[in-house]
């Protein structure tokens, strides 16, 4: 049927597309919505996601990705310019090892707050420390076409 979207039945974030499952909505166009995180790491913490179904980064098309990190760069900006955010991190999961627990690609737009605990309890996992130049270039060299 011309201008059906495809949706699984199960996932939460089709069904949040569908209106089945309310949501506070920031911003919907007719491939995109984003709505607040119902469990914000900061204030102003909001998901962007494609309303086609796509499970992971791995699924996602070319098309949708492009349209979902168009609209999360436009509402960080709005994030800085009306919550007095002074950065943000964009963040996607991919797979439950990377801490993906809803299977619908989605990108966390969260912005940050320097020294103000109050809106900003974020603390990420990974403290960078200088790694192994032997492995980094292995890794380099597997990646490399």
């Amino acid at each position: 049927m011309p201008g059906e979207v495809n949706r699984d039945p199960v996932c939460l974030f089709c069904r949040i597309v569908d209106g089945e499952i309310p949501s506070i909505t920031v911003h919907e166009d007719d491939s995109t919505l984003a709505f607040m995180d119902i469990s914000p790491a900061t204030d102003g913490h909001l998901l962007v996601i494609p309303k086609k179904h796509a499970k992971d980064l791995g699924e996602i098309g070319a098309d949708d990705l492009a349209a979902v990190t168009s609209v999360a760069q436009k509402l960080a900006r709005v994030q800085l310019d009306k919550l007095g955010a002074t950065g943000v991190n964009l963040i996607n999961n991919w797979g439950e090892s990377a801490w993906q627990s809803v299977f619908h690609f989605h990108l966390h737009v969260i912005p940050r707050y320097a020294d103000d605990p109050a809106k900003d309890s974020l603390k990420l996992p990974w403290n960078p420390t200088p790694g192994d130049q032997d492995r980094i270039a292995a890794a380099a060299a597997a990646l490399t076409d």
